[in-house]
């Protein structure tokens, strides 16, 4: 539940690619889900290089070593497309998000997305984990001279790569941007597997490395019927698999969603964003697993985007409560956020994103981030609650809900337990609480978030009757069961 969308210069520079001063902000989240262009990888057609880049000179090897390392899963989301595809459009139809195929195409035919095909099984021959490629089909390009690329296969760094970006882009009319869902599952039927390996050996993630996951990209205006769609167009055009299940090109759900009052309040300035229990964002989540469950044997679900801006004249502002300033509702609603979606089944969750673009800038999502860049690099409530949060649940898992006013989770480890509290409000209000532990339980250790430092407070408190009395806000608290 503690993944965070970043780019790569949120890593380090390119002569430092993991400089500690920035990438220790990397360290409270689970999983980073990098926003990669396409041209930074193939600036000319079929020129490949990533350590350094063609363009801009990142070091993507080192960057992927150092997540690694430290225990955060990578997922690679390759968009936008290249200038040398770009150039195949009329000048007014020109965007860097436009559909990832030559001008003109017929967008139903994965045969259009080729070159985009060719383009994920290069990234999955050298970051997936089959060290069998048949090096023939591996290209890299041994520029510059002074730091040339070099052929690699089968690193096993990265485990989930996602095919592009919102591609149900409907903001966008005026330009070649948007896909239906047939469309984008032509499109994900290529890169997938070269459209079961009709389009050639080279074409495809799957082709390249079958153990690494396909996440179908993260659609804006979430709707599982988006989804079903593309399953319908998988039916009719993929068939089935000698089990008889649909085959499928894709591995993982995604989609997105900010919990704001937009679609109930049509004034702009009474626009902002809400918290996350009285938000659709519960039910649009049930949705979608039991779509999964029904329509697409219990694949995983996830959500790639989700948070809160701090600029108060954002339609997705957090607002100051009470005493609470927005910074602090902000950590608070975020971290609720992971809590929300781990309750209702959600199996992946990344926050939108690490840095600010701008904490002063008003556009929607620009100062959504967990690091403060104004200035020298400063970690936000929002990202100390982060790094709190896993510091205290970790490997914990969620295991039910035992009320819901308060909410009162239960996440067990083996043989440990800890319950995760909060009131699922906007208002400030807070409410005492008997929590039942058991009579085998003696004592518990109490966490109480602290916005301004890196790690939690802690009490011991003795349980009276098998119950122990606590106040809940808010803010979420955490309650450790100790032997």
């Amino acid at each position: 539940m503690l993944g965070v969308d970043a780019f790569e210069w949120n890593f380090g520079t390119q002569n430092n690619p993991t400089d500690p001063e920035r990438s220790q902000f990397f360290l409270p989240f689970s999983g980073v889900r990098h926003y990669l262009d396409w041209r930074q990888i193939e600036q000319e057609k079929g020129k490949y290089g990533y350590n350094p880049t063609p363009r801009g000179g990142w070091k993507y090897d080192e960057i992927y070593q150092w997540c690694k390392e430290n225990n955060i899963t990578v997922l690679t989301c390759i968009k936008t497309i290249p200038d040398w595809l770009l150039q195949t459009y009329p000048e007014d139809k020109r965007d860097g998000e436009n559909v990832p195929a030559p001008y003109g195409a017929d967008l139903s035919d994965p045969a259009s997305y080729v070159e985009f095909g060719k383009l994920a099984f290069q990234f999955a021959a050298r970051y997936g984990s089959n060290p069998d490629v048949d090096p023939s089909l591996v290209h890299v390009e041994p520029v510059p001279h002074y730091n040339p690329n070099k052929k690699r296969i089968g690193t096993g760094l990265v485990q989930y790569i996602e095919c592009n970006n919102e591609p149900n882009r409907w903001w966008k009319p005026d330009k070649v941007a948007q896909q239906t869902a047939s469309e984008y599952a032509a499109n994900l039927s290529a890169f997938y597997d070269g459209h079961q390996g009709k389009l050639g050996p080279d074409v495809g993630v799957k082709n390249a490395d079958p153990n690494m996951k396909v996440v179908m990209a993260g659609i804006a205006t979430a709707d599982p019927a988006f989804v079903r769609e593309m399953i319908a167009w998988c039916a009719a055009h993929r068939g089935k698999k000698p089990d008889g299940t649909i085959d499928l090109c894709f591995d993982v759900i995604n989609y997105h969603h900010y919990s704001n009052n937009r679609n109930e309040e049509k004034s702009r300035n009474n626009q902002r964003g809400i918290a996350p229990e009285l938000s659709n964002a519960t039910e649009l989540a049930q949705q979608f697993v039991a779509m999964a469950e029904q329509d697409a044997y219990g694949m995983e679900v996830w959500n790639t985007e989700v948070g809160y801006d701090l600029n108060q004249y954002s339609v997705q502002k957090a607002i100051p409560i009470k005493g609470k300033s927005e910074y602090i509702t902000q950590a608070d609603w975020n971290l609720r956020n992971a809590l929300m979606y781990a309750r209702n089944g959600i199996n992946r969750l990344f926050f939108y994103m690490l840095h600010d673009v701008s904490i002063k800038s008003t556009t929607q999502y620009a100062s959504s981030g967990f690091v403060d860049k104004e200035g020298a690099l400063s970690a936000k409530p929002s990202w100390n609650y982060l790094k709190q949060a896993k510091e205290i649940l970790g490997e914990f898992y969620y295991q039910n809900t035992i009320d819901k006013d308060p909410f009162v989770d239960e996440y067990v480890l083996d043989d440990r337990k800890i319950y995760a509290l909060v009131v699922p409000d906007e208002q400030g209000r807070s409410t005492n609480y008997e929590l039942a532990v058991g009579d085998q339980t003696t004592q518990v250790k109490i966490y109480q978030l602290q916005p301004n430092n890196a790690s939690a407070k802690s009490d011991v408190k003795s349980v009276t009757n098998g119950k122990v009395s606590l106040t809940v806000s808010e803010t979420p608290i955490f309650v450790e069961l100790l032997k």
